[in-house]
C-alpha cells in the first residue's frame, strides 16, 4: 500500500481522494496521529541510509510542525473525554519519541525546529497533504511565512493581543526531543509491584530525624546582582545549586528570608526565560517590583483582567491564581522555560481548579523542555500536613497520579529497600529532600539577616475604591496647585522666576496642612490617607493569615478602627482566631486578650491599635508584624515593632509594611525612611532628630503631590 507522499507503480503521487477510496481503517487507525506516525516510520528508516536526502528532510519538519499542531488542538478540545484526551497525547509522545531518536541519528535534522527556521514552499504543500490524509481540512491559502491565526479561545478565556502578537512572530515552538525521549527512558522494575505514594509521605513521619528538611547545598558563590543590594549566604546557596545543574526546588524558607529573590536569580542562572510565575493577589505587585528590583535587565509583565496591558515578548510574566482560568489557554502554549508557584499550598486541593491549571502548564512545560525550572515556593514546615503536597510534589515532577516518576523512582531503586524493610522510609524521605527541598528558619540563618527589619510588601489596589482614591488624589493636587498659582498671583511680576519654586510649594504645603487639621469636612490627606488604609485593609488581612498559617503568631497593627473591624471580619470568614487590643477596652479586657494570644497556641493572629498597643505590650510570642496602615514617624513604626522586638526573643523580627502602590502611601513610606535615616529598610532604632516628624512627613507629602502635578502640566 502505497503511503502518502509516495509514488505508485505507474509514477502518479497519490492524494487524498485515492486515500479515501480505499477499504476504510480501523477506529484506532484513522485520524492524523496513525499518519504522522507512519511518515515518521518511513523518515527513521531512510535517515539510517545516509546521506539523508532533502525530501526525507521535509518529511522530517512537516511531521514535527504537525505533531505540535495536532498537541495543541488535542489539549484544547473540550468536547473529549479525558481518557480518550490521555490516549491522543500518548500516542502523539510516540511519534515525537521516535523523531528524536531519528534526529539523534543525524542531528543536522534538529536545525529545521529552530524558530526561524525555513518552512519552504514543497514542505506547506507536502503539509496539506497529510492534513488531507488525515481528515483535517489545510489552510485554503496558506500563507508563505507565518501559521494561520490562533485557534479562538474557548468561552471565557481570553488571549491578549500582545501574545497573538509574539505566537505570530513565532511560527512554531520547537519541540525538544531530548524530553520526548526523557519520558521515554524505561523505569526500573524492582519496585514496579509496590504502592510507593502513601509510604513517601509516611516517610516524613516515620523517618523524621527532628532537623529541618533541607537538600544539601553548596557553599555560597558570588553571585552578580544589581547594584546596591547583597545576596545573604543563605540565598546565594539556592541560587549556586542552580548554576550547578539542580532544576527543582520546594524552597520551604520560613517568611523573610528572601525567597523571591531566590527564585528570580535562579531563574538568571538557569537561564529559564521566559518563565511564568504564580502568585496570590495580594502579592502580585511585590513579585513585580521584585523583579524590577533584582533582574532590572529582563523584561516583566503582570497580567490583569482580560490581559490588555500584557507584554507577550516579556521574559516574566506574573499572574495571579485567580485569573489563571482565563489566562491558561495561551500560558500553556507561550513556551515557558521555567515556573514558579508562590505560596504552593494554593495548590494542595487536586480537584480546585486552580491546582488542575497549575498542574496542567507545569505538564506543558515538561513536555516541551527536558529541564525546566520548576519551583514551589511556601513557608510551611513540611512535618505537617504532608498530604497537602502531593499536588506540589507533583507540580514539581517527582510523582504523577499513581507513582514516583522516573528521577525519584530511580533513586528508590538504589537504596535496595522496600516498603517492607524497616529502613526504607528514612531512605525514601533522603530520596525525596535529594530532589529539591530546601528549609531553613530564621533562627537557622539569623547570622545572616539583621535583628529586625521591615519588609516593604507594595499591593495593587483596584475596584471603585482604586477609582474613589485616585480621583481623591488628582482633587487634592488640583487644589494645591490652585493655592500655588494664586501665591504666584500675588507676587510683583519681576519676582516670579522660571521653573517650580520649591520654598513657596511648601509654603503651600503647610497652609493646606493647617486648613485641614482645622477642618472637619473636604477631601485632604488625613481623609485620603484613612481611604487607602480602608482600601488596603482585606490584602492587609490576607497576607496576615497567609502568614499565620506559615510562621504561627503573627501581629496585625492598624491606625483606624474600621480597618480593624475589616481585618478581624476576615480572620472569623476564614475560621483563624484572633485577639484584639483597642483604645476602648477596660484594663481587664485588655489583658484576658493579651494572655489570649501569649499562652493559646489556637489564638494566632492579635489585631492591636496602633496608638493603643503601641507601648506598654510584650508580644514577643510571635516575630512577625504586620503593618496595615502606615504612621507618620518612624518612631512610632519602631514603638510598634519594639512590642515583638524585646528581650527574650529568640528570633529576627520581621515587620511586614503594606504600602498600596502608585499612590500617595508609597511616597509617606519613602519619606518616613528618609528621614529616619533607614538603609535598606533595616531598622537601627535611632531616634528622629526633628521636632515635628508627623508634620515634616505630612508637609512632604503634600509638596511632593503638588510638584508632580506641576510637573504634569510642564512647570519646572
Amino acid at each position: 500500500m502505497a503511503r502518502p507522499g509516495q509514488r505508485r507503480a505507474g509514477g502518479a503521487r497519490t492524494d487524498a481522494g485515492a486515500q479515501r477510496s480505499r477499504a476504510p481503517r480501523p477506529a484506532a487507525e484513522q485520524g492524523i496521529i496513525p499518519v504522522l506516525a507512519e511518515i515518521a516510520r518511513e523518515v527513521d528508516n531512510a535517515v539510517r541510509r545516509p546521506p539523508t536526502r532533502p525530501s526525507v528532510r521535509t518529511k522530517f519538519q512537516v511531521v514535527a510542525l504537525l505533531v505540535r499542531e495536532e498537541r495543541a488542538r488535542v489539549l484544547a478540545d473540550g468536547g473529549s473525554s479525558d481518557a480518550r484526551r490521555a490516549n491522543q497525547l500518548k500516542r502523539l509522545d510516540g511519534v515525537a519519541t521516535l523523531l528524536a531518536r531519528t534526529a539523534a541519528r543525524d542531528t543536522s535534522l534538529l536545525a529545521l525546529l529552530a524558530e526561524d527556521a525555513r518552512v519552504s514552499d514543497a514542505a506547506r504543500a507536502y503539509k496539506a497533504t497529510l492534513m488531507r490524509a488525515g481528515g483535517l481540512k489545510p489552510p485554503e491559502e496558506p500563507a508563505p511565512a507565518a501559521p494561520a491565526a490562533p485557534v479562538p479561545a474557548p468561552e471565557g478565556r481570553v488571549v491578549p493581543p500582545s501574545v497573538i502578537a509574539r505566537q505570530l512572530a513565532n511560527p512554531f515552538l520547537a519541540p525538544d526531543f531530548e524530553a520526548a525521549a526523557a519520558r521515554a527512558t524505561p523505569r526500573a522494575r524492582r519496585l514496579a509491584g509496590w504502592e510507593l505514594l502513601e509510604p513517601l509521605f509516611r516517610s516524613f513521619e516515620y523517618g523524621a530525624t527532628g532537623a529541618p528538611s533541607c537538600m544539601t547545598l553548596p557553599a555560597p558563590t558570588s553571585v552578580p546582582v544589581p547594584e546596591g543590594l547583597e545576596l545573604m549566604p543563605h540565598q546565594a546557596q539556592v541560587v549556586a545549586a542552580t548554576a550547578r545543574g539542580h532544576r527543582t526546588f520546594l524552597l520551604a524558607d520560613e517568611p523573610g528570608l528572601g525567597k523571591t529573590a531566590q527564585a528570580l536569580l535562579a531563574a538568571q542562572a538557569a537561564n529559564a526565560y521566559p518563565l511564568l510565575v504564580v502568585v496570590p493577589n495580594v502579592v502580585k505587585t511585590s513579585w513585580a517590583h521584585e523583579a524590577q528590583l533584582w533582574t532590572p535587565h529582563r523584561r516583566h509583565t503582570v497580567v490583569y483582567g482580560d490581559g490588555d496591558r500584557v507584554n507577550g515578548f516579556a521574559d516574566i510574566v506574573i499572574v495571579n491564581y485567580e485569573l489563571l482560568d482565563r489566562h491558561v489557554g495561551w500560558l500553556g502554549d507561550l513556551g515557558f522555560r521555567g515556573m514558579v508557584v508562590d505560596e504552593a499550598p494554593f495548590i494542595k486541593n487536586k480537584g480546585s481548579q486552580r491546582s488542575q491549571h497549575v498542574l496542567a502548564i507545569s505538564e506543558r512545560i515538561r513536555s516541551r523542555t527536558a529541564r525546566p525550572l520548576l519551583m514551589a515556593l511556601t513557608g510551611t514546615p513540611l512535618i505537617n500536613d504532608i498530604e497537602d503536597f502531593r499536588a506540589i510534589w507533583q507540580f514539581l515532577g517527582w510523582i504523577d497520579d499513581t507513582m514516583p516518576r522516573r528521577e525519584l523512582m530511580d533513586a528508590l531503586e538504589e537504596t535496595g529497600l522496600t516498603p517492607a524493610d524497616p529502613g526504607f522510609y528514612a531512605a525514601a524521605r533522603t530520596s525525596v529532600i535529594d530532589l529539591g527541598i530546601v528549609r531553613r528558619r530564621k533562627i537557622d540563618v539569623a547570622a545572616d539577616i539583621p535583628a529586625r527589619r521591615v519588609a516593604d510588601l507594595p499591593v495593587e489596589l483596584d475596584g471603585a475604591a482604586a477609582r474613589s482614591i485616585r480621583d481623591a488624589e488628582a482633587e487634592l493636587a488640583r487644589q494645591l496647585v490652585g493655592r500655588y498659582r494664586a501665591a504666584l498671583e500675588s507676587r510683583p511680576v519681576g519676582e516670579v522666576g522660571d521653573g517650580i519654586d520649591l520654598e513657596l510649594a511648601r509654603r503651600v504645603a503647610a497652609g493646606a496642612l493647617r486648613d485641614a487639621s482645622s477642618q472637619s469636612g473636604g477631601e485632604n490627606v488625613f481623609t485620603m490617607v484613612r481611604r487607602i488604609g480602608q482600601a488596603k485593609a482585606g490584602l492587609a488581612a490576607d497576607f496576615a493569615a497567609q502568614l499565620a498559617r506559615n510562621v504561627g503568631k503573627v501581629v496585625f497593627f492598624a491606625k483606624h478602627v474600621d480597618v480593624m473591624d475589616q481585618a478581624e471580619e476576615t480572620f472569623a470568614q476564614r475560621g483563624i482566631r484572633y485577639a484584639s487590643i483597642r483604645g476602648d477596652q477596660t484594663p481587664t479586657a485588655r489583658e484576658k486578650n493579651i494572655a489570649a494570644f501569649v499562652n493559646d497556641p489556637d489564638v494566632a493572629i492579635v489585631v492591636c491599635s496602633l496608638m493603643a498597643a503601641g507601648v506598654g505590650l510584650n508580644l514577643q510570642v510571635a516575630s512577625n508584624l504586620v503593618l496595615a496602615e502606615l504612621s507618620w514617624t518612624d518612631a512610632e513604626q519602631t514603638q510598634a515593632i519594639d512590642r515583638i522586638h524585646r528581650i527574650g526573643q529568640a528570633e529576627p523580627v520581621t515587620a511586614w509594611r503594606i504600602i498600596a502602590a502608585q499612590t500617595i502611601d508609597s511616597t509617606i513610606a519613602e519619606l518616613i525612611d528618609s528621614k529616619s535615616g533607614l538603609a535598606a529598610r533595616a531598622l537601627d532604632g535611632a531616634p528622629d532628630d526633628d521636632a515635628s516628624p508627623s508634620r515634616t512627613v505630612q508637609v512632604e507629602a503634600l509638596v511632593r503631590l503638588l510638584t508632580d502635578a506641576l510637573a504634569a502640566e510642564g512647570v519646572g
